[in-house]
């Protein structure tokens, strides 16, 4: 039924091994989410008076997959994004739908980021160090972090698949 493989995270690995797969286990876990829906599902808000809806989270994560791993721990000088731009000036940071929008190209987007994280992240030990704001943040904290950010949403994306189709467990 599901076409994206959600590879089971290593159970006896070294540390970077077990990061990198529960983080590849839970991007898989929302793309899975987004499976069979088109465009009018993925943009509908379901669960009131939430307006969150599937495309919006993964825009969002977008965002989060490209800061964390290419702003923060790559220092890539990147122009702002439309979703970073709503952001700071005070919207919802990236879950607002942007315009003309659909699923095919925001996961499109977001399997771009993750691409870019992913080579970005080899060329890191655990260790190595970004800046976050003056301070000292290392890849093993941004992969606790991240992991942490998309079991939280993938929660959401739980709740609003469910609500949309009765469709849960993918």
């Amino acid at each position: 039924m599901n076409s994206t493989e959600r590879p089971t995270p290593p159970l006896d690995a070294d540390e970077r091994a077990v990061l990198e797969g529960w983080l590849d286990f839970h991007r898989a876990t929302l793309a899975r989410k987004c499976e069979g829906l088109d465009d009018t599902q993925a943009a509908t808000a379901t669960v009131p008076p939430s307006e969150l809806t599937l495309t919006g989270l993964v825009q969002h994560m977008t965002e989060v997959e490209r800061t964390w791993f290419r702003r923060i721990l790559a220092a890539e000088e990147l122009a702002t994004t439309r979703t970073e731009q709503a952001r700071t000036d005070g919207t919802d940071g990236g879950f607002e739908l942007a315009e003309h929008t659909t699923l095919h190209d925001a996961l499109n987007t977001w399997h771009t980021e993750i691409e870019h994280a992913r080579r970005s992240s080899r060329e890191h030990s655990l260790t190595d160090t970004g800046d976050l704001g003056g301070q000292h943040v290392n890849l093993r904290w941004i992969y606790v972090h991240m992991i942490e950010e998309y079991a939280r949403h993938n929660g959401h994306a739980d709740l609003l698949r469910e609500r949309l189709d009765g469709t849960t467990g993918i």
